[in-house]
């Protein structure tokens, strides 16, 4: 049977006013697409300096224009190579470490939430957060005033006996993959765990119920109920981790650098800063960045590949 005109009526004003919703919903995370596409995307300009020779701060000219010079200058001699090599190196080592260690805000956050007393609970949670919103310089002066040469550390050692002269433990580049990863743990645990505490929550009290029912300890049901389900996150974040594999972030390694352990501790996000604004390498460093870039988009289409095979579906 035809709709009567009435039903048709009704239809076209219902349809008007979805097409009306949607206009207002679009406006409302309209302002974080423009910030996105200034932040993020108009930035991308500036790789056209790694078609250029561009000498600060004279305007780029086509007569300038070296192609893919720059690219090719990155493999032209074994000394490049060789430092290339070595920044990558340490950028593995250092995103390595970080991923072999990603379960630790998971557990944290497992331990966490088996706190009864909430008062207790909230503090740890709070004070294991709070580091997050500090900023790398100001991490570095509380590392510099506990291990230091002058530092509380080689005071108490001293005092004790224990050692004549003051440890270089920041001057020292052999343990320097572990000491950033521990820095980065104390910094950003707190922080990772919320998510994990927030896939806990979700949880069915009823499974938890059931199975305390059936005699299953504390230590079981965290074992057989809230891994189990709080694991699709885990594998979710481990994806855009190693999607992310080179991106370890320039702050915390750029405060941490000395002359003492530079070739330990260079990564490639502070080897293109270093390059670019110590040794004037404009051009270089935005073509090292253009290849980073292209490698990292490479890695999350397969990791995005990979988590369909494994679970069933992607994450973009």
């Amino acid at each position: 049977m035809g709709r009567t005109k009435k039903e048709m009526d009704l239809l076209a004003a219902s349809a008007a006013k979805k097409k009306r919703k949607g206009k207002i919903e679009f406006l409302y995370i309209l302002p974080f697409i423009l910030l996105v596409a200034v932040f993020s995307y108009y930035p991308l300009w500036g790789w056209v300096y790694a078609f250029f020779d561009y000498k600060p701060p004279f305007p780029l000219e086509w007569k300038n224009f070296v192609g893919l010079k720059w690219f090719k200058s990155m493999f032209e001699n074994e000394v490049k190579i060789k430092q290339l090599l070595g920044v990558i190196r340490n950028t593995f080592a250092m995103s390595g470490i970080s991923l072999l260690f990603s379960w630790f805000p998971m557990i944290f956050a497992v331990f966490l939430n088996e706190i009864k007393c909430v008062p207790f609970k909230k503090f740890v949670q709070t004070v294991t957060t709070l580091p997050k919103f500090i900023s790398w310089i100001l991490v570095y002066s509380i590392v510099f005033s506990v291990f230091s040469s002058t530092g509380a550390v080689n005071q108490v050692l001293q005092d004790l006996k224990l050692i004549d002269q003051p440890k270089l433990f920041l001057q020292s580049a052999d343990n320097v993959y572990f000491t950033q990863w521990l820095w980065l743990t104390w910094k950003e645990a707190g922080w990772a765990a919320i998510m994990y505490i927030a896939a806990i929550t979700g949880i069915d009290e009823e499974l938890i119920e059931a199975a305390r029912i059936d005699g299953a300890s504390r230590m079981q049901i965290i074992r057989h109920i809230t891994l189990p389900s709080i694991l699709p996150t885990y594998f979710v974040l481990l994806m855009l981790n190693l999607a992310n594999f080179l991106s370890n972030g320039m702050e915390q390694y750029y405060v941490f650098q000395n002359a003492f352990n530079k070739d330990k501790i260079q990564v490639l996000d502070l080897y293109v800063y270093n390059l670019a604004f110590g040794g004037g390498g404009y051009s270089l460093s935005t073509a090292i960045s253009i290849l980073k870039s292209i490698i990292s988009l490479t890695l999350l289409g397969v990791t995005n590949k990979v988590s369909k095979l494994i679970r069933g579906e992607g994450f973009i």
